[in-house]
């Protein structure tokens, strides 16, 4: 795919429009709504989401005199509150964090004191780069690996980050929004959070956020196990979610990455984030899964998305980590099975295949 593809540059528009600083980013609008400040977790969520269903117009209003002949000055747009929508976004966060509901698993531990299901206690960054390995609309991409994930896969391509949660350095949120700025005024296009998974890491990418003073994209790159609070924070945050839909039956998920419930979840998170921004979906070939992962999953996507999202068939799998003890899993996709499924997106109509 060429970034130059008319479609692709419609459907993502508005990621393309902040990445060249013609446009506020979600969470930039968010820090200039005025927010109610409570001590009380109820009020906070009912404030919040009252926010929320004014948000797309904020984002809206405030970029309608921004010409797009001119790079964006956000010290002619408007003052910082006191106490913003995206200050109500890192208390609440703080809240779940105390009781973790981040992700759909719920452990509901105390993780100032305690590890969940995902392991991950303090944040740790495995890596951080600009990265010209992705979709081509996001390169060069600042891509920030955190250590450990809320998955078990058993073919993880990644997995001595995300199943290793405590490989990885600590770094304060004012040091990592440095970092970010540095590399946005070298030449990154966006920041994208990954691992592993971003999620058990909410609360410390939203506080990393507010002390970011460049306007960058925020890209969301996680395989959406998140729990329905959380991708409530997530909108008007994040301005694409780049995600990881694994399979097309639950049967799968639960055998091969331990999750339960993974086509009510993760489909629920995708038509959340479908009206919350921008998106790309990646789905990598499993061999001997293209009739029960590959083929319902596209069909889901075209049900209930629609034919316009941009979808990145991968067929980059290797049998690492433990997939060897998987039969089915312990070769690489052969070229007629990749071939097969990108047919088959053809032939359901997706308009934006990578």
């Amino acid at each position: 795919m060429n970034i130059t593809n008319q479609n692709i540059e419609h459907v993502l528009s508005k990621y393309l429009a902040v990445m060249a600083n013609q446009k506020l980013a979600r969470h930039k609008v968010a820090s200039m709504m005025v927010a109610q400040d409570s001590d009380d977790k109820n009020s906070l969520w009912e404030e919040h989401e009252g926010l929320r269903s004014d948000f797309r117009q904020q984002y809206r209003e405030l970029s309608t005199f921004i010409q797009h002949d001119k790079l964006l000055d956000l010290d002619s747009i408007k003052l910082k509150p006191s106490f913003s929508y995206l200050d109500i976004k890192v208390k609440l966060a703080e809240v779940m964090f105390q009781n973790c509901n981040f992700c759909e698993k719920a452990c509901g531990v105390n993780r100032r004191f305690a590890k969940g299901d995902c392991g991950v206690a303090d944040p740790l960054i495995a890596s951080e780069f600009m990265h010209v390995g992705e979709e081509p609309p996001l390169v060069p991409s600042h891509t920030i690996f955190f250590a450990g994930c809320n998955f078990r896969c058993v073919f993880c391509q990644n997995w001595d980050i995300s199943q290793n949660p405590i490989r990885g350095t600590i770094l304060n949120e004012k040091d990592l929004a440095s970092i970010i700025e540095k590399r946005r005024t070298a030449g990154s296009r966006n920041v994208n959070f990954v691992g592993g998974d971003p999620t058990p890491n909410l609360h410390y990418i939203l506080r990393t956020m507010t002390t970011v003073s460049e306007n960058i994209p925020v890209v969301w790159n996680s395989n959406m196990y998140l729990s329905e609070d959380a991708m409530h924070i997530l909108d008007g945050f994040a301005d694409v979610y780049l995600t990881d839909f694994k399979y097309g039956n639950d049967e799968c998920a639960m055998r091969l990455s331990n999750i339960p419930d993974y086509m009510e979840v993760v489909g629920r998170n995708h038509k959340m984030a479908w009206q919350a921004g921008e998106m790309v979906i990646r789905h990598l070939v499993l061999p001997n899964h293209v009739e029960c992962c590959s083929k319902p999953l596209l069909k889901w996507i075209y049900q209930n998305l629609g034919s316009e999202v941009v979808l990145n068939i991968m067929g980059q799998y290797h049998p690492v980590f433990k997939a060897q003890e998987f039969k089915d899993i312990s070769r690489i996709p052969t070229s007629h099975e990749i071939g097969e499924v990108i047919r088959y997106a053809q032939k359901l109509g997706f308009n934006n295949l990578i």
